[in-house]
């Protein structure tokens, strides 16, 4: 272990090959998970918002608010049990125009109406107001300035701000619920509901797993009754992102061991006449193995570090709206903890070769 550590420091340009294409490999692993992480979150974040326990749609709906319509009779008999406070939730996505601005800028908004105040949104704004997601702020839409919505150009004055409450990768505009059903009227007719219909409830302060359970009791074959994490992998191109995203992922670190796997083989052959020595005066082969390991870790840990800055480097200067990324630690961490299972799995790919060296023979080739 000594010996494998004093290489390190004292022969570091042995390593820089490995040490750059390993961050190279890193930085990729990482941005691609801060890309998927990013796309996510912007088709997600009107769901997030909620902070629900329960969200009902129709039967038949398959989870879309587009397809859900939820009668006053069945959202009667969910309060009626209980197990929380129950809101409507209601989404259109329409153009929105900034009044005076170029009619040609369309910027796609998702319209949502809403009763319920939440950690992420305050209270439903004054009618004919509404409270905007920052994403529009890149648009050039600012506090106080009047938007156009929809074909109708109906005028919507924005009245505040709120952060990470995208639908389906469009910014969400925030509306009371007679507000939104004006602008669907209005924009969209062949969508409008009749009274007390909301496309979905929201049940909010109650037991996730049983309000679940309760409410699907008393529904019956009438709704779809969804956790949050169940109604977020029902949102389109959610569950493919992931899937497609992870599949990458894996070949990426697939590249990765094959790299570590092959650079110290190369290395175990250079050395063999070396840990032949190290085992004639008393080494053992497991010792041998844990350096080449120690090597192996110490290098996918100098490039995940330098990976890491780098990829918050990069999200720090991208301009905000251009691609959807979003750089956590905790995604930082678990590639960096990835990187590093398979640069000790590789390292152990010498092990069979460490452990047949014959200390005669590597003492007979040097004389």
């Amino acid at each position: 272990m000594r010996l494998a550590l004093r290489e390190l420091v004292r022969r570091p340009m042995r390593f820089a090959a490995a040490t750059v294409t390993l961050t190279l490999i890193a930085m990729l692993l990482m941005f691609l998970g801060a890309l998927l992480d990013g796309l996510v979150r912007s088709a997600t974040g009107a769901v997030r918002a909620q902070h629900a326990d329960a969200f009902v749609f129709s039967a038949d709906s398959r989870a879309s608010f587009l397809r859900s319509r939820i009668a006053p009779e069945l959202r009667t008999q969910i309060e009626q049990l209980g197990v929380g406070d129950v809101g409507g939730l209601n989404i259109v996505q329409l153009g929105v125009r900034l009044e005076g601005g170029d009619p040609r800028d369309v910027v796609s908004a998702a319209v949502i109406g809403y009763e319920q105040a939440t950690a992420s949104l305050p209270s439903p704004p004054e009618a004919g107001s509404a409270i905007a997601d920052e994403g529009f702020q890149t648009e050039g839409i600012e506090l106080g300035e009047t938007v156009l919505v929809g074909p109708a150009r109906t005028p919507v004055l924005i009245s505040g701000w709120v952060t990470d409450t995208t639908y389906d990768g469009q910014p969400g505009l925030w509306v009371e619920q007679e507000t939104w059903a004006e602008i669907v009227a209005a924009n969209r007719p062949q969508a409008i509901q009749g009274d007390g219909v909301s496309q979905a409830l929201v049940v909010v302060g109650a037991d996730a797993v049983g309000a679940v359970d309760q409410i699907k009791e008393v529904a019956g074959e009438n709704a779809l009754v969804l956790s949050e994490a169940d109604t977020i992998a029902e949102i389109p191109g959610v569950s493919a992102q992931k899937s497609t995203f992870a599949s990458i992922i894996g070949v990426t670190l697939v590249v990765a061991l094959v790299i570590v796997a092959l650079f110290f083989a190369l290395i175990t052959v250079e050395r063999l006449p070396l840990y032949g020595t190290l085992k004639a005066i008393g080494a053992s082969s497991p010792a041998i193995a844990g350096g080449v390991v120690l090597q192996a870790a110490a290098v996918a840990t100098v490039a995940t570090l330098i990976a890491a800055g780098l990829t918050v480097v990069v999200g720090v200067l991208l301009p905000a709206g251009s691609i959807p990324l979003y750089v956590s630690a905790g995604r930082l961490v678990v590639s960096s903890v990835l990187m590093l299972l398979a640069a000790i799995v590789g390292g152990l790919a010498s092990l069979r070769r460490i452990v047949r060296s014959d200390p005669a023979s590597a003492l007979g080739g040097a004389s």
